[in-house]
């Protein structure tokens, strides 16, 4: 069987601005952070690619992460706040991502892919990533993914886009991303699962950063998991612990950053921005856990049952 290839993954949150308001989402920085996006620039973005690609090519020796595992390609997955409330902005950094050699991802909630903007993007893509915490009216309320009209997303339309994009893109996966938590945490996604026919299945379990009101303990993650067990093979968990400190992220003003060892969000992280001092120098002012991230990538090559022994 031939060696299965890594990706070494970089998270940038194009924005914070979103049409939902989920009470766990972890990406809100400050006030004024929507004046200061930098996709809104089209020089400064191509700045930042181009140090995000150059620094952290596979073929780059002064990256000190070559030292700890290598990988084969590098990945730019967009995300939010809700990406695609930017749509110019969005398929110009998509555009100059791929032209930089990058794979690109996108994760979103969903509301704002139509046949129009699934033609724009899919030929890019090599992951679509919808974010679907319910398929409950009741639970998606209490968890804020609803926009201020209180529409939620039609998880009906997701079958014909998604059909459309793998039309476009044979190669294009897709990704359903579902943050377990005390609103959703008993449901059965079955149904919904057999109808959307994802890739990939990643299930967190809500990481109390902002606030803790919907809070679980591990023997309700666990419960969950366990629940859809006939997914294992597409189904991926990360628990709080696991999320630290093990991904490569970059804000809306184009920092590095990392949720270490805290729970508040005024406590982050944060690099200078890449696009002024450089990738290099702005990873040495923040902390990664390569190990953290080896082990994600190892449990993510095995199904799921394997990786929870007898628990």
């Amino acid at each position: 069987m031939p060696r299965q290839k890594k990706e070494l993954v970089i998270n940038w949150h194009i924005t914070e601005v979103c049409n939902y308001h989920c009470q766990y989402c972890f990406a809100k920085w400050d006030i004024h952070a929507a004046r200061e996006e930098i996709c809104r620039n089209q020089e400064s973005t191509e700045t930042l690619l181009e140090e995000l690609s150059t620094f952290f090519s596979p073929d780059n020796p002064e990256n000190t992460l070559l030292r700890s595992f290598k990988w084969d390609n590098l990945r730019l997955n967009i995300a939010g706040g809700e990406p695609m409330l930017h749509d110019k902005h969005l398929y110009r950094v998509i555009d100059q991502a791929a032209a930089l050699g990058m794979k690109v991802s996108i994760i979103t909630n969903g509301s704002y892919l139509d046949h129009t903007s699934i033609s724009q993007i899919a030929h890019h893509l090599s992951w679509l990533g919808v974010s679907i915490d319910s398929s409950l009216a009741t639970s998606n309320r209490i968890i804020g993914r609803s926009n201020a009209k209180g529409l939620q997303l039609n998880v009906g339309k997701l079958p014909e886009l998604f059909a459309l994009a793998r039309s476009i893109n044979p190669d294009l996966q897709i990704k359903i991303n579902t943050v377990v938590n005390a609103a959703n945490h008993t449901e059965n996604f079955q149904k919904l699962l057999e109808t959307l026919s994802p890739d990939k299945w990643k299930v967190f379990k809500v990481l109390p950063v902002i606030n803790r009101n919907l809070e679980i303990s591990d023997h309700d993650y666990q419960a969950f998991v366990h629940r859809h067990s006939a997914f294992t093979q597409i189904m991926y968990s990360e628990n709080n612990d696991e999320m630290r400190e093990s991904y490569i992220m970059v804000d809306p003003k184009g920092r590095l950053f990392q949720n270490s060892n805290t729970n508040q969000e005024s406590n982050y992280q944060y690099s200078q921005p890449i696009h002024e001092i450089g990738a290099e120098k702005a990873f040495s002012q923040i902390t990664f856990q390569s190990e953290k991230f080896e082990s994600r990538y190892r449990a993510e090559q095995k199904p799921i049952y394997q990786s929870l022994g007898s628990t």
